[in-house]
């Protein structure tokens, strides 16, 4: 072991990074691993103030999200992407060493990961068979931790199982573990299934987290934007944590044209495209004899189940197209994740799975 890993915390020289869909790779022209717009829009740039650190909170935009959202600017706070909001989260509201996360699996990784940078346990209750949240087993888990959960996180929807939660077990359980503990929805595909958002909620449920991104529907993954909605003192707190310039200048540029009217717009002429491409992928592959499920269509994705998924992800290689595999993850056995793409690719992938 060298002097340099020695010098790492403990915790980091064990920790497995996140595998991203970058950091996977692959070879192809048709890119389906990373649920990645299939098109990005043109946007204009001012240079003139470059030479300038730009606003903690650039108020263009949290103006800008907080009317798309229909909430108030104090309940609004951006960052590098999503992902920042849930280490921030942690990193604000969990001691290292003593306190937990509880997640759900099998959901996003990046939960963990950050959970276990910042030195902060993990703690699991899983989806039920049909993969929904067990909301009762979540409320005993953080009742009996002796105050030592202090988030749960809930992508919905679910990533990469496409779930979504239902409000009224939420609301029971947001009021069960008020005080105790924080209720964090991901909401990275809401867009494209906008009607089962949880954002009424925030304004009874100060433990409500919500975070969104710009990555998904607004097809800016490049830029990373993200947003945390919740009640005002949980943003304070936020707020202290965060890093002091946290979006560029030119991303709350771009984020400020994404939200415009005509931003918003063109958002939901996308989603609506993807959306329709997504029914046409999932009506089809469900009549093929490889598959042997399809999973609830409701973010940018489709998870699929096959009957021999090594065959068929070998397949999709050989002919270009780039997936993400989550054979290997408990419970995903046989399973594949497609994006949703274009029209074009999407018969391209329907040609590759018909040839099988």
């Amino acid at each position: 072991m060298s002097n340099i890993i020695k010098l790492a915390r403990k915790t980091v020289q064990a920790l497995t990074p996140y595998l991203s869909a970058r950091r996977i790779g692959g070879r192809g022209d048709v890119w389906l691993n990373a649920n990645e717009a299939p098109d990005s829009s043109d946007y204009q740039l001012d240079s003139s103030h470059l030479n300038r650190y730009p606003e903690f909170q650039p108020p263009q935009i949290i103006n800008a999200y907080a009317a798309y959202s229909k909430l108030n600017t104090d309940q609004i706070l951006t960052t590098r992407g999503a992902d920042e909001s849930i280490e921030v989260l942690i990193r604000t509201f969990c001691e290292a060493e003593l306190d937990s996360i509880l997640i759900c699996p099998p959901t996003y990784g990046m939960y963990a990961i950050s959970a276990e940078t910042c030195g902060v346990g993990i703690e699991q209750v899983a989806l039920q068979d049909n993969f929904d949240v067990d909301y009762e087993a979540v409320e005993q888990a953080v009742l009996g931790s002796e105050g030592h959960i202090k988030i749960v996180f809930l992508c919905a929807p679910n990533n990469p199982t496409g779930n979504m939660l239902d409000q009224q077990k939420l609301a029971k359980l947001l009021t069960a573990t008020e005080g105790k503990a924080l209720i964090v929805a991901d909401e990275a595909y809401i867009e494209f299934c906008p009607e089962f958002t949880q954002t009424n909620l925030i304004e009874n449920h100060e433990n409500l987290v919500i975070t969104r991104t710009l990555s998904k529907a607004f097809a800016l993954a490049s830029i990373r934007c993200g947003f945390t909605l919740a009640q005002a003192s949980v943003i304070e707190m936020m707020s202290k944590v965060i890093a002091p310039y946290p979006v560029p200048g030119p991303v709350a540029q771009i984020a400020e044209q994404a939200l415009s009217e005509q931003g918003l717009e063109v958002m939901r002429d996308r989603v609506a495209v993807l959306n329709n491409n997504r029914q046409v992928l999932a009506n089809a592959v469900s009549e093929l004899d490889c598959v042997t499920e399809v999973f609830p269509t409701t973010g940018n994705f489709l998870l699929v189940r096959f009957k021999d998924s090594a065959k068929v992800f070998k397949a999709f290689a050989n002919d270009g197209i780039i997936m993400r595999d989550f054979a290997n993850k408990p419970r995903l056995e046989n399973c594949i994740r497609i994006t949703i793409g274009t029209s074009e690719e999407m018969n391209k992938t329907l040609n590759t799975l018909k040839a099988l």
